[in-house]
C-alpha cells in the first residue's frame, strides 16, 4: 500500500501530530508499505531529526498575509497551489491520503484527494474541534472532515464535543497514541543514577513537558511550586519545553526565589524526556486545554502519578486511571500547591493496573492494529464522501 502522511508538523517538532504520523510511517514501512509524508519546516528548533521513511517534502511555512491581500486571500490560494503541486510530486500514485489536525495544509490536501477519488484518513487531535466554528460561506475544513472515508479522534471527549457541535457523521472512531517503549518503570537504582546523569542533586523532582505558552499554564506551576517547596531543599522543578514564554517564566522563577531550584531543559529529545519521566515523582500538568495529553499518560506509563487540572484530557485520563491522575480546578494556585506537597510528603509510583491499561490502549501494537482496521476501512470505501 502506499500512503501519504500530510501535516503541519514531522520531527523535530515535538507536537502530537508529527510524532503520530511519524510512527505511523515507520510502523508501515516495516511491514514493506511506500510512504511519502508533506509538512512544513520545523517550528520548533531544530534538533537533530529522527530519520523518517520514504519520501519528505517540506514546504516553507506561509508568512501571514496582510491588507488587500489577506482580504482576498490571494496568499492562500497561491499556497494551495503550491501543496497541490507538491502532492503531484510525491503522491500522484497513492492509494491512501493520512491528514493530520486542520490548517491551510490539510484542506488542501482534502480538495487535491478529492479530485482523484483518494481516500482519505483524518485525525484530529484537538484544536480542530475545540475551537471549530462553521465559516461561510465556504468551509473547507468542514467539507474535508465531511468528505473523509474515516475521521480518527485522539480521545473519546473530543468525539463527544464533535457530536455535540453536529459533527456527527458515519465512520468515526477514537484511537489514543501510542507511548513509545522508552517510557517505563525503573528501578531505584537506574533512578538515582540517572538523576545523577541529569545534574539532579534532589531526591525528588516535579516535572512538566509542554511548549511554554499561557495555555499549559506554567505560570500556576511555579507559584504552585513555590508555595509547596517552601522551606524545603530536597525537590527540583523541571520543565522540558520551549516556547515564547521562557524568559518570563525565568524571571518568575527568580521573583519567587526558587530560580536555583527549577530547571528549564528547552527542547530535548523523547529519550531525555523518558528519561526525565522516569526519575520524576510527580508529574503535573496545569494546561487551560488538553484534547488527550500523551505526555501525561508517558510519565503514568514510566510509573510516575500524575496531577492534571480539569481539562477534558486530564478529566479523561482520571477516569481511566483513577487515583494515579488526581484532578484540581485549572488555574487555582492553592489546589495544585497543595495537591503537590501531599504528593511530594508521600511520593508513590503508580498501580500495577494503571501500566496494564496503558499497554492496553496507548500501546504501539494497540495502536498499529486499531489503524490498520482504519486504513483497510477506507481503502473498502473505494471513493471519499461528497
Amino acid at each position: 500500500m502506499k500512503v501519504c502522511h500530510v501535516t503541519p508538523h514531522l520531527p523535530p517538532d515535538q507536537a502530537a501530530n508529527a510524532l503520530l504520523p511519524a510512527e505511523l510511517g515507520t510502523w508501515a514501512a516495516g511491514r514493506g508499505d511506500d510512504v511519502t509524508f508533506l509538512s512544513y519546516e520545523p517550528a520548533q528548533g531544530r534538533l537533530a531529526s529522527p530519520t523518517l521513511p520514504g519520501r519528505v517534502s517540506r514546504l516553507p511555512r506561509r508568512a501571514r498575509a496582510s491588507g488587500l491581500a489577506r482580504a482576498l486571500r490571494v496568499d492562500a490560494w497561491r499556497h494551495a497551489t503550491t501543496i497541490g503541486a507538491r502532492l503531484d510530486a510525491v503522491a500522484r500514485h497513492v492509494d491512501l491520503v493520512h491528514l493530520h489536525s486542520n490548517g491551510l495544509i490539510i484542506e488542501a490536501a482534502a480538495a487535491w484527494a478529492r479530485r482523484r477519488s483518494v481516500p482519505v484518513v483524518l485525525t484530529l487531535y484537538g484544536t480542530e474541534i475545540w475551537h471549530y466554528r462553521r465559516r461561510w460561506p465556504i468551509d473547507l475544513f468542514t467539507r474535508a472532515y465531511r468528505g473523509a472515508a474515516e475521521v480518527v479522534f485522539y480521545s473519546r471527549r473530543l468525539l463527544d464535543r464533535a457530536r455535540r457541535l453536529g459533527l456527527d457523521r458515519p465512520a468515526l472512531s477514537v484511537i489514543y497514541p501510542a507511548v513509545s517503549g522508552s517510557f517505563r518503570p525503573r528501578d531505584d537504582a537506574t533512578r538515582r543514577a540517572w538523576r545523577a546523569d541529569l545534574g539532579i542533586s534532589e531526591p525528588l523532582v516535579v516535572l512538566n513537558v509542554k511548549r511554554l505558552h499561557e495555555l499549559a499554564g506554567q505560570q500556576v506551576l511555579i507559584d504552585a511550586f513555590a508555595r509547596a517547596s517552601r522551606g524545603r531543599d530536597d525537590v527540583r522543578l523541571v520543565i522540558c519545553g520551549t516556547g515564547p514564554l521562557r524568559q518570563e517564566l525565568e524571571r518568575q522563577a527568580r521573583d519567587a526565589g526558587i530560580a536555583a531550584r527549577v530547571t528549564f531543559t528547552g527542547l530535548i529529545a523523547n529519550d531525555d524526556v523518558a528519561r526525565y519521566a522516569a526519575v520524576a515523582d510527580v508529574f503535573v500538568l496545569p494546561s487551560l486545554l488538553e484534547a488527550l495529553p500523551t505526555v501525561a499518560v508517558e510519565a503514568l506509563a514510566s510509573g510516575t502519578p500524575v496531577i492534571s487540572t480539569d481539562h477534558p484530557g486530564g478529566l479523561e485520563l482520571h477516569e481511566m486511571f483513577g487515583d494515579d491522575v488526581l484532578v484540581v480546578p485549572r488555574g487555582s494556585v492553592d489546589d495544585l500547591a497543595r495537591s503537590i506537597g501531599e504528593a511530594l510528603r508521600q511520593p508513590q509510583r503508580v498501580r500495577d493496573a494503571t501500566l496494564e491499561l496503558v499497554g492496553r490502549h496507548f500501546g504501539p501494537a494497540a495502536v498499529q492494529t486499531a489503524y490498520s482496521a482504519v486504513y483497510e476501512r477506507a481503502r473498502g470505501e473505494g471513493r471519499p464522501r461528497q
